[in-house]
């Protein structure tokens, strides 16, 4: 199933509160129940003014209705067509890539 990234630009997102990130992580995965297990929220990073977010659905049309429901901003999604770390540099790298591909 395929991965997206979400970008939502929420201003202040880096100075909000244990409490506040946890309100709307509580009101994602309510919405999440609500829609079914075919979409997850994998987990997402908070920077300065925006949220980052890695999901797993079977499209994007899924993706923003989350966050239309949820009331999210959804600025941008992007389907993950690879992932890429320190290991990728290794040679054997390469073949697992490709085995991971088929």
């Amino acid at each position: 199933m395929p991965k997206f990234l979400i970008e939502r630009e929420i201003p202040g997102a880096g100075d909000l509160s244990g409490a506040e990130l946890q309100a709307i992580a509580q009101t994602s995965c309510n919405v999440l129940q609500k829609m079914g297990p075919q979409i997850q929220w994998v987990h997402s990073y908070v920077t300065g003014d925006k949220i980052y977010c890695v999901y797993i659905a079977p499209n994007e049309e899924m993706v923003r209705a989350h966050a239309q429901q949820g009331g999210f901003p959804a600025n941008g999604v992007s389907e993950i067509k690879s992932v890429i770390d320190p290991t990728t540099a290794e040679p054997s790298a390469i073949v697992s890539q490709l085995s991971a591909k088929v």
